[in-house]
């Protein structure tokens, strides 16, 4: 069972800028159909992509904040991220 290489830090990506992507994209559809369902006379859906639109809104005001607070601390290469298995 390998417990670290070392180069995880310094090789990581981030999973923010795809995240984001995908909020920006379901913001942009769910204010569309917000405003599609409320012009047909739908006020149901209207309200429920309202929410959907809420939601993305809300996602991407999180993601810009954790990627404002930068990278985390990391430990180095000779700290394990679990206790060793008991090789008995």
């Amino acid at each position: 069972m390998p417990i670290r290489s070392g180069n995880e830090p310094a090789h990581a990506r981030s999973p923010l800028r795809m995240r984001r992507v995908f909020a920006v994209w379901g913001l942009v559809w769910a204010v569309a159909g917000t405003v599609l369902f409320a012009v047909v006379g739908e006020p149901g859906w209207a309200i429920v992509l309202g929410v959907v639109a809420v939601v993305a809104a809300v996602d991407l005001a999180v993601i810009a904040h954790r990627i404002r607070q930068g990278p985390h601390w990391q430990p180095g290469p000779d700290v394990p991220p679990y206790e060793p298995p008991d090789r008995r």
